[in-house]
């Protein structure tokens, strides 16, 4: 393995931009902001060649959440190297760090929630989703929003006037919740949501000062695991596959290194669906790249890992975004989603 821990790029971080998602442990995501780049700060990389032995270096910013391991699992085993590439990450102290860094050129490719990527590009980033990597199944609380059981909250409509808390305003999130609060005939506008990081959530919900959390695993089997503590749902269920998490790069960077990127983007495909494979290899390398026990990761949820990149959920993203006002003007799809 070779890590580096990844660097602040202070000189990007200004406000306008949402770099939220999904995170477990210590590294939740907060809230990020990008200034507009033209990508002139984006190194060429040689393309690779394996039938050579020679390998293309490249770095992609990860966050220390399970989903992630995979990239890990993928090293050890050999598989980037196999696509001709010398593969090494950098973790991001939350979603935040990763947008800039790939947008500067300080890394090659980063995994991170769409709906960040797509305001970046809606902003003027040129940004590229290059592939798929995670996504959580109908109905798997891999995530999702814990109420009390005695809280008269039995549906989604029962949300309509009440506080729900997510690590971060306008992300992935809120929106879900939006999104199925008007399904259930409720008034989205009505719901109250607080930015509350996902290890104190549960606390505040015992507490009264919340009427719903929504936390990710670890912390979900935690809740429910919690006298009092029940489910209500997904919000990753507004869409039906939507991604938590796709890998990017620039425009920039993809027009300057085509070979590179689909070589970058075949061993993710190859990565996921070996850890997809192997489950019982990636619990015991999640357990050493999240530092979670092992007692915990052998009963947590597992989302789903692919490479593969359906346009029409990032289509359907978008247009939800655009309707609660999460993205106030539309990026153009043709240009983000690039597939090798």
């Amino acid at each position: 393995m070779r890590y580096t821990p990844l660097k602040a790029i202070a000189a990007l971080a200004v406000a306008g931009l949402m770099l939220a998602g999904c995170s477990s442990g210590s590294l939740s995501d907060e809230d990020g902001a990008t200034e507009p780049s033209d990508g002139a700060g984006t190194e060429t990389s040689t393309a690779p060649d394996a039938g050579t032995g020679e390998l293309t270096p490249v770095t992609v910013g990860l966050l220390q959440i399970a989903p992630h391991a995979a990239v890990q699992l993928a090293i050890n085993e050999g598989i980037f190297e196999k696509h001709g590439l010398d593969v090494e990450f950098q973790l991001g102290q939350g979603g935040a760090a990763l947008l800039p860094a790939v947008s500067s050129g300080s890394i090659e490719f980063a995994v991170g929630n769409p709906l960040s990527i797509l305001v970046a590009a809606s902003q003027g980033l040129p940004m590229q989703i290059i592939a798929g990597y995670s996504y959580q199944q109908t109905g798997v609380p891999a995530s999702g929003l814990v109420v009390k059981s005695d809280s008269g909250i039995d549906s989604w409509g029962d949300l309509e006037g009440k506080t729900v808390a997510v690590n971060a305003i306008n992300t992935l999130g809120d929106l879900g919740t939006m999104g199925l609060v008007a399904e259930d005939g409720g008034d989205p506008a009505a719901v109250q949501f607080t930015e509350i990081a996902f290890p104190d959530q549960l606390a505040q919900l015992e507490q009264g000062n919340i009427d719903a959390a929504w936390i990710p695993e670890p912390f979900i089997s935690a809740a429910l695991a919690t006298e009092g503590m029940e489910f209500l749902g997904n919000t990753f269920d507004v869409i039906p596959g939507l991604y938590s998490t796709v890998t990017f790069t620039t425009a920039t960077f993809a027009e300057e290194n085509p070979e590179t990127v689909a070589a970058f983007a075949a061993a993710i495909a190859e990565a996921t669906e070996f850890a997809e494979a192997n489950e019982d290899l990636n619990r015991a390398e999640i357990v050493e790249y999240t530092g979670m026990p092992a007692e915990v990761v052998d009963t947590i949820e597992l989302e789903t890992l692919t490479g593969d990149l359906d346009p029409a959920i990032l289509e359907e993203l978008t247009a939800l975004a655009l309707k609660y006002g999460l993205l106030t003007s539309e990026p153009d799809l043709d240009a983000v989603i690039a597939i090798p």
